[in-house]
Parts: structure tokens; C-alpha cells; sequence
């Protein structure tokens, strides 16, 4: 039936576009998709220096994401999705940081 969404169509398209909670998750900057619906929501993300606060807003490689965390402020570079949350080190393949991380001292 034309028009008709396939409810498992975003997950098969993980390579293109993910959803921006879920990207958060799989790239480990919020534990669950609770709170990363909520950093969203809240006015702490960015996308392309643009504010955000739909949860659902697709990112895709190439979009920078400026992300006010609790501790610290990052600005990555989306490189790729994921299907699911892995490890940290397949999680930093997702992406790249922009601005270096700032040192101590």
C-alpha cells in the first residue's frame, strides 16, 4: 500500500540517516535513549549550529553536533551510523572531534 511506512525501515537505513537519539546512544554520549531524548529536548544539542529539540530530527554523515554534557561541551563530526550500542571503541568510529579535547594545566 503506497504511502505505508515500514516500521523497521530506520534501522535499515543506518548507513544514510539514523535518528538523533539513538545516534547519541550508539556513539556512547547518553547511557539510554531516555536521557538522550532529554539532552535534545532540553536545548543541549546542536546540529549544524542550529538547536535542536526534536529527538527524532535525522542526522547523517557529515553534520556537526554540538553537544552541552554535563561535564563538558563537544563538537564532533558525524562519520557513520550503527545498529546497535557497542563498544567504546566501535562507538568513536562514529565519529570525529572537532575541536580537541581541552587538557589540564
Amino acid at each position: 500500500m503506497a504511502g505505508r511506512r515500514d516500521p523497521g525501515k530506520e534501522d535499515d537505513d543506518a548507513g544514510d540517516r539514523q535518528r538523533l537519539d539513538k545516534w547519541l546512544v550508539y556513539a556512547r554520549f547518553a547511557k539510554t535513549r531516555s536521557v538522550a531524548s532529554e539532552l535534545v529536548e532540553n536545548g543541549r544539542v546542536r546540529v549544524n549550529g542550529t538547536r535542536v529539540t526534536n529527538p527524532a530530527r535525522p542526522v547523517v554523515a557529515g553534520d556537526v553536533l554540538t553537544l552541552a554534557l554535563p561535564r563538558q561541551t563537544r563538537v564532533v563530526r558525524v562519520i557513520g551510523a550503527a545498529d546497535r550500542r557497542g563498544s567504546f571503541s566501535v562507538a568513536q568510529g562514529l565519529y570525529e572531534d572537532v575541536l580537541p579535547e581541552p587538557r589540564d594545566g
